[in-house]
């Protein structure tokens, strides 16, 4: 793929993966962490959104 190259290590296994940002832009990249992110947190316990506002408003973050 234009723009998008990958490191090896010594045993010539990708490792790293460069992305040229002039080509894809930064908001191409910052969807791509945000996936990352988000698949890395799959498994994670939720919240329910109610106790999340609950716990703003608390803490008065977020307007009555």
């Amino acid at each position: 793929m234009e723009g998008i190259f990958y490191l090896t290590d010594d045993q010539n296994k990708k490792r790293f993966v460069q992305i040229d940002v002039d080509k894809y832009g930064a908001e191409y990249l910052q969807d791509l962490i945000d996936g990352l992110v988000a698949e890395s947190r799959k498994n994670e316990e939720s919240v329910p959104l109610d106790e999340v506002i609950k716990g703003l408003k608390e803490a008065g973050k977020l307007d009555e």
